[in-house]
This record gives structure tokens, sequence and C-alpha cells, in this order.
């Protein structure tokens, strides 16, 4: 297990963080942390033995928080916004097909399960669709429930 970053790093956080339990000072479930945000890796440890914990200091919000190694990115990479984020309900805004069969019919909810970004300009998500396989789609097929709310009225 070594690590990626060290000391001193200026890193990049990829998800929005909340308090999991053991940030002090805040219920379980409070947000901490918006992602884009970026910090500086403070000092390191070990959780479970087998994940590396960094504590990162988030200069603008003035707080010290641990991040495990998939929640992070270098400064410098090159960051794309999403709109959604893990756990996200979405609906598809178009049908959905593999092969020309139609997988997912417009308007089919589905929750997000992971932040896709390969470096290019448009974020991917995988989506889990009821009674469906995962599948990866282009945040320009998908809309938040509140959107269709407007669209309706």
């Amino acid at each position: 297990m070594n690590p990626v970053y060290d000391y001193g790093d200026e890193v990049r956080v990829i998800r929005n963080l909340r308090n999991d339990g053991s940030f002090p000072g805040k219920d379980k479930g409070d947000f901490l942390i918006r992602r884009g945000q970026v910090g500086h890796v403070r000092n390191m440890g070990t959780f479970l033995q087998d994940q590396i914990i960094y504590t990162v200091h988030f200069v603008e919000e003035d707080l010290q928080v641990g991040c495990r190694e998939e929640e992070l990115q270098p400064a410098s990479a090159p960051w794309v916004a999403s709109r959604y984020e893990n756990r996200d309900r979405v609906l598809a805004r178009l049908g959905l097909s593999v092969s020309g069969e139609v997988l997912v019919e417009p308007g089919v909810q589905g929750e997000i399960l992971k932040v896709n970004r390969n470096g290019s300009d448009e974020v991917t998500y995988d989506v889990l669709f009821p009674g469906q396989q995962i599948l990866i789609v282009p945040e320009s097929a998908l809309r938040s429930p509140e959107e269709a709310v407007h669209v309706a009225e």
C-alpha cells in the first residue's frame, strides 16, 4: 500500500464530502466540502489496514477532513464539473438503448452509482435503472427529478 499523495501536495476532492460520524462538532451526514474544492495534504494514516486516509486542509473552508484516495485527484489534473454525484436520483431524458434495443424509456428514474471523469469534456455516470444492468450514461441524457417537475408545470 503506497500512497499516491505526499505531505503538502495540492489535491482536489472529486465528490461532495459529508460527515461519516468521525468529524467532531458536526452531526453525521452534515455537509463538509463541495466537490471541486482544492486543499493540501497535511497528514496520512490508514483505516482498517487497507485504506490510506489523507488529512486534507481546505483553506477556503478552514477545515481539515479525512479523505480516501479515490475521493481525490491532483489539483493540477483537468477538472470537469458534474451536475450529479453518487446516490443522486436522475431521470432518463430520452430512451436509452444498447445495440438498438431500448432498455430504459424516457422519464424512468435511476440512481447514480459512480461519476466517471475520464479526461474528456463530458462526464458520464454509471446509473442503475430498475430491473436493468448498470448503464454508462452521458450527462446530457439525464435530468433531475426537479427539472421534470418544472417541465410538467
